[in-house]
């Protein structure tokens, strides 16, 4: 129990957050100060330095976003079962027979139907190949999802 991670207790990944970030940020600064010391001369130097500064501060770019990507991932992760466990909770069946008809973005519309409507919907999503917009549209008990980052 001491192991698991609390809500006080931050998660680190050692080699995004110790590593590649710092390194990240170190490069992107030296360059920036490099560039700005030869900046407005028309040489190579200059070039040098302004290419290097680009690549850092969009490296560094990359890797803040990296981590918004990973925490979407894995809540879609996270819909795609709670999707699941409803619908084998209302129907007494798995819903990994219509899976390989539904896409993510159909079973995230899905998440907003409430008990009632679920099981014809998901049937009708995979059947009618209804967009998210259509299943959003034919929802009648929406429940609305406030804990989505």
């Amino acid at each position: 129990m001491a192991d698991q991670p609390t809500k006080n207790k931050p998660m680190y990944y050692p080699w995004h957050h110790f590593v590649l970030v710092p390194a990240a940020l170190v490069l992107a600064g030296y360059g920036i100060r490099r560039y700005l010391n030869v900046a407005g001369n028309d040489d190579e130097i200059s070039r040098l330095w302004f290419t290097v500064m680009l690549l850092a501060v969009v490296g560094l770019g990359v890797l803040i976003m990296l981590r918004q990507h990973y925490a979407l991932a894995l809540q879609d992760r996270l819909i795609r079962l709670e999707v699941r466990q409803r619908y084998f909770e209302l129907t007494g069946k798995s819903l990994r027979a219509f899976e390989p008809q539904l896409q993510m973005s159909q079973i995230l519309a899905l998440r907003f139907a409430g008990d009632g409507e679920l099981p014809a919907l998901v049937a009708a999503a995979a059947q009618e190949k209804l967009s998210s917009k259509d299943i959003q549209a034919r929802i009648q008990d929406f429940q609305f999802d406030h804990l989505r980052v």
